[in-house]
């Protein structure tokens, strides 16, 4: 794998420029990613975990309501699916079926998790579906890891342990299945950056990279950003131990923002959407709550993502988000998922940048924007 194609830290819009330009002239276009849960359960109890400002109405996934939407998605023009939200989806039962029949629609599958539930058997069956594999493993030695993550010190070895059976995997059968460990860093956790940089070295997986810990617009998880500054020194440190074969990357746009967006207008939901383990569909995990109706579009356990996705409701939320009525600054949480995607396509509108024409060769993950 060439390591300088996998941006971690960035959008890939330049790469979709036809679906661009189509948002551009006022065309309702299909989501080229979506971030979802099969489930809204989890194993564990990390202390920087959102899903605890989450709560919604929980309907149950069923095999059929997962495959009707997959089959949905391909048929609108989804291009990646990330099995990333508010709920662990080895918890589903799903799961397994989900990626390989995402694969066989055509769609590029992704999976993140804490790996504790997901099975060794399975992973020669689900490696070759999936385009990223990436463990959410927030410490590097496991007494550590056992009180951030709200679970017991064991869990580390089992953990680890998958890790290294799905790199053996990917060795052994030449997948292109890129292979990573992510750290959500709370200013508090510092002490774990650096294990953590080791930890995925050991390890043998692809990348390890360290976001900021997002927070709502009342702060209740209690965020400093102002600490994230006093930590450059040592996220320096870590990433120095990239290799060519390894990759240590820090979000600086988002450690180093203070919390704060430069502009005022959602626009990235119509390109990246996200959906509730319980169904729900809305712009943002940042909207699931049950206080934030108002942004809630409706539920695939109801009614098919496609009949949603054709729906005026769909795009009444879209449109308002994107609107004047609503200002992504004060009305919502602090850097979300679309915020490098957001901030793009707010300086595009704004004439400020433009797409490029050539852009340079295709990054890892194209459809995971």
């Amino acid at each position: 794998m060439n390591m300088n194609k996998l941006i971690l830290d960035g959008h890939k819009l330049h790469w979709h420029r036809d679906r661009v330009e189509a948002w551009l002239r006022g065309e309702r276009i299909a989501p080229i990613t979506i971030d979802c849960a099969l489930t809204r359960r989890c194993t564990y109890r990390c202390n920087y975990c959102y899903s605890q400002l989450q709560a919604n109405d929980e309907k149950r996934m069923t095999k059929d309501v997962i495959m009707r939407f997959l089959d949905d998605a391909a048929e609108i023009g989804v291009k990646g699916i990330s099995f990333v939200s508010d709920g662990e989806s080895t918890c589903s039962p799903h799961l397994y079926d989900a990626i390989t029949r995402g694969k066989s629609n055509g769609i590029d599958m992704a999976l993140g998790t804490n790996g504790y539930l997901l099975k060794d058997e399975k992973l020669r069956e689900i490696l070759p579906c999936l385009t990223y594999l990436r463990f959410n493993i927030s410490a590097g030695v496991p007494y550590r890891y056992a009180e951030i993550m709200g679970c017991k010190e064991e869990y580390f070895y089992k953990i680890c342990s998958t890790i290294k059976k799905s790199v053996k995997i990917k060795n052994e059968e030449n997948l292109s299945v890129t292979i990573g460990l992510q750290m959500v860093l709370m200013p508090q956790l510092s002490d774990q950056i650096i294990p953590f940089a080791k930890l995925g070295r050991e390890l043998g997986v692809d990348y390890a990279v360290i976001k900021h810990c997002s927070d709502d617009e009342e702060g209740k998880l209690g965020i400093d950003y102002s600490k994230y500054y006093e930590l450059t020194d040592i996220l320096t440190e870590a990433e120095s131990y990239s290799t060519n074969e390894y990759t240590v990357k820090a979000k600086w746009s988002k450690i180093l923002s203070g919390g704060k967006r430069n502009y005022p207008r959602c626009y990235g939901p119509p390109f990246i959407m996200q959906f509730s383990g319980s169904g729900l569909v809305a712009p943002c995990g940042m909207f699931f709550n049950n206080k934030y109706k108002k942004y809630h579009i409706g539920n695939i356990v109801d009614t098919s993502f496609k009949s949603l996705w054709q729906s005026e409701r769909y795009w009444e939320v879209i449109n308002l988000i994107a609107s004047e009525k609503f200002d992504a600054r004060t009305m919502c949480g602090s850097l979300c998922l679309q915020h490098k995607v957001n901030e793009f396509l707010w300086n595009l509108k704004n004439g400020d940048i433009s797409i490029e024409d050539n852009p340079r060769l295709s990054p890892e993950h194209i459809n995971f924007i």
